[in-house]
């Protein structure tokens, strides 16, 4: 069966060449192109049959290849419309990130959002069609460096219990909850950490604006259910 791939990258040169290996392998072939998030939707969504350059709804688009920044909209925002409009009647297309960046938190952002893979864009032509065709068949792919340091993140969540459940708190934060879920007071994380209580209030108040929560007792119940304060 012949994989419909869709392409969307704001660089004209990279989407004419990513279309011409493509194209030029067996069993692969490149329905559309989109040079925008919001103009990619219009063409994806089922809601808008009217795109100029829709796919026959009787053969949907297999995967997309998504660049990860694009000039109005992310990558993983754009993956997140088209997965949240998935239904039994119109399976979304699996996400495939093609991406300039090998920043941890752009791939864990993609792979939130719905993506299947996600490769670099210096990647070799031959590593690039696999993916696709590994994705196509409902698996996952990543370039080598990149499987390899996803290894090494979730290597480290199992070493650091709260990191994947608040991934938006830093370090010092981070150790800051661990000891409020202990029960300790301001003074004690003070002492605890070598800081001044000022600092740790501070901490304490950027710890509560990111969780969403109002006092301690709350922020405690939060940590404690992500493996904190044991």
């Amino acid at each position: 069966m012949t994989v419909r791939v869709f392409l969307v990258d704001d660089h004209p040169l990279f989407r004419e060449g990513v279309r011409a290996a493509l194209e030029a392998s067996p069993g692969l072939d490149v329905v559309g192109e989109a040079s925008s998030g919001d103009e990619a939707l219009r063409v994806l969504l089922p809601e808008r049959p009217d795109g100029p350059e829709k796919p026959d709804r009787h053969h949907p688009v297999d995967v997309v290849l998504m660049d990860s920044r694009l000039p109005d909209r992310s990558g993983a925002e754009v993956t997140r419309a088209l997965v949240a409009a998935g239904s039994a009647r119109w399976p979304p297309p699996r996400i495939l990130v093609l991406s300039m960046s090998e920043d941890d938190e752009d791939v864990i952002t993609a792979l939130r959002s719905g993506a299947r893979g996600y490769v670099v864009k210096s990647a070799p032509r031959d590593e690039l069609l696999r993916a696709v065709l590994t994705v196509a068949a409902g698996g996952a792919a990543f370039s080598p460096p990149i499987a390899a340091r996803l290894g090494e993140y979730f290597a480290a969540m199992r070493r650091e219990p709260g990191r994947s459940a608040f991934p938006g708190l830093t370090e010092r934060e981070l150790e800051v909850l661990d000891l409020i879920a202990r029960g300790y007071s301001n003074r004690r994380i003070a002492r605890e950490l070598t800081l001044s209580e000022k600092t740790v209030r501070n901490h304490v108040s950027h710890v509560f604006a990111k969780l969403h929560v109002s006092d301690r007792t709350a922020a405690a119940v939060r940590a404690r259910a992500a493996g904190l304060g044991t």
